[in-house]
């Protein structure tokens, strides 16, 4: 039998960490939609996020994008999040946007190019130092798009060199996340491509550096609870960019797609007992269409109900099918837990930490949503080009 006191225990302790970016305009490579009321500034992204952590009670955290959160003063940023019940999370760096990047970062064959990457990533660990961060989440573009057009093993080369020099540079009680796509922008060749690129060069690096598994990042019918399990079989997952895809990388919100997807990589989580470890539970997320904050709270919701619904796995009775061979049996667990209706649980769960049952009925009744479109007017909002 399931201890439920232990499973609202483990529910409020969650933690996850939600995107600036998120908070400002996007869309899709041929359009960016903007809506009324985004945020203009890194300040006005933290505002938003405070309104999650409000209405959630489990999102204490706020990743940074440098340089779209790139201030003249990141000490005071840092207390302005503070100000406002929140904290400053990863450090994610950007080396694809510029021009420099067209053929790589720091895979880049021209090694002034990739002294320019390098020194980004270097900055961006002096951001962690002034904020406080402990993740510094790496993403890179690089890659090939035809046969022949660089040398494959030298770029292997080039990127254990930079991510060496980066490495050196970290602080105690920092950390390297480097995470992986299979493909996009590059279409012949990626740089990190899979878990296992991104888990060699980690296990080299050492202990401070650990895969990030972003679950937009596979080919279809990739089964990535199995990626997860073994990553944290072997102590190498530093976190998740969670997300929800349909066909390639979408950014949609995480459960959206396949929420039993999510419910298996959660069990794998608990099971692992990733869940109480320093697993980072990020999301990494675009709301083009949608209602950014409401959305970012749904996502936040989404994650509590996997997890809900992967603590309340019978473990014993699973173990029990598992060691006598009863294939459906150990199968009926695990879908039991599924199928279990946790929203009347969490809320539960909401009222004990003094939240309002339902975030998103609570956000409406706010006004924050009306004081922000009337507020923001002028200046330039948040988001990215296309």
């Amino acid at each position: 039998m399931t201890d439920l006191a232990a499973v609202k225990a483990a529910l409020k302790t969650q933690a996850v960490e939600t995107p600036s970016w998120a908070y400002g305009n996007s869309g899709t490579r041929f359009k960016v939609f903007a809506q009324q009321g985004v945020p203009r500034t890194p300040q006005e992204k933290l505002d938003d996020a405070a309104k999650v952590h409000e209405f959630t009670g489990v999102a204490p955290t706020v990743a940074l994008h440098i340089p779209w959160d790139k201030v003249e003063d990141y000490s005071a940023l840092a207390k302005h999040a503070e100000d406002r019940g929140v904290k400053l999370g990863a450090i994610n760096s950007n080396t694809f946007q510029d021009d420099d990047y067209k053929l790589g970062s720091i895979c880049h064959p021209d090694p002034v190019v990739r002294r320019k990457a390098v020194d980004h990533l270097l900055e961006c660990v002096d951001i962690m130092d002034a904020t406080g961060s402990t993740d510094l989440k790496l993403w890179f573009a690089d890659g090939t798009n035809y046969p022949g057009q660089d040398d494959i093993r030298e770029r292997q080369d080039r990127l254990a060199e930079g991510l060496a020099e980066v490495y050196e540079r970290l602080g105690d009680g920092q950390r390297m996340l480097l995470e992986y796509k299979f493909f996009e922008p590059a279409f012949y060749t990626t740089d990190v491509p899979d878990w296992g690129t991104a888990y060699a060069h980690c296990l080299k690096l050492g202990p401070k550096a650990q895969v990030v598994v972003d679950t937009g990042h596979h080919a279809p019918g990739t089964n990535i609870e199995f990626i997860v399990a073994t990553l944290l079989r072997e102590g190498k997952l530093g976190g998740f960019d969670f997300n929800s895809r349909f066909y390639a990388d979408d950014d949609l919100m995480v459960g959206a797609a396949d929420p039993f997807q999510l419910f298996r990589i959660m069990y794998e989580v608990v099971r692992g007992g990733g869940f109480t470890s320093e697993v980072a539970f990020m999301l990494d997320q675009c709301h083009n269409i949608e209602a950014k904050i409401p959305a970012i709270i749904r996502s936040v919701m989404n994650v509590q109900e996997a997890t809900a619904k992967a603590l309340l796995v019978d473990r014993s009775a699973l173990a029990a099918a598992q060691a006598s061979g009863d294939v459906l049996e150990a199968n009926a667990v695990l879908m039991d837990a599924y199928n279990t209706d946790v929203r009347p649980l969490l809320r539960e769960v909401r009222e004990e930490m003094g939240l309002g049952p339902d975030p998103i009925a609570a956000y409406r009744a706010s006004g924050w949503a009306e004081k922000i479109i009337a507020e923001r007017v002028g200046g330039e909002q948040a988001g990215w080009g296309a």
